[in-house]
């Protein structure tokens, strides 16, 4: 199973368990979560393909993480919750120093970082 149905799959799987009687902040969240891990999990497939075309084609890759850059500052004008805003902002700051190495040279930047934040978006959304 790939990274993103994944990361998918334990978002979804995780709202759908929060109990009707909960409050308006819980389902808001949830939502929130839901909403976010189709666009995450995309992110990440992206990011691995850009970097794994990196050595093969920079323009490539930087227009991939043009494109996830944006995706991810639409997610973080999206919600307001403060955990889930958080690890999007780590998500963005990993997709940063990926930009960085592959714009140094590297081609085979860490990408630990982001999947690291992918994972902590997890977390954030499981109640």
């Amino acid at each position: 199973m790939s990274a993103r149905r994944r990361i998918a799959l334990t978002l979804a799987t995780a709202a759908l368990i929060v109990p009707i009687t909960v409050g308006c902040a819980a389902i808001d969240k949830a939502l929130d979560c839901v909403e976010t891990a189709d666009a995450i999990a995309t992110s990440v497939d992206k990011l691995q393909q850009a970097v794994s075309s990196a050595g093969d084609d920079p323009a490539q890759a930087r227009q991939a993480l043009d494109d996830i850059d944006k995706e991810l500052k639409n997610l973080g004008d999206k919600t307001d919750n403060a955990d889930l805003s958080k690890a999007v902002d780590d998500l963005n700051a990993g997709v940063d120093n990926v930009r960085k190495a592959i714009e140094n040279g590297d081609t085979t930047p860490d990408i630990k970082p982001v999947t690291d934040a992918a994972g902590e978006i997890g977390k954030v959304c499981t109640p």
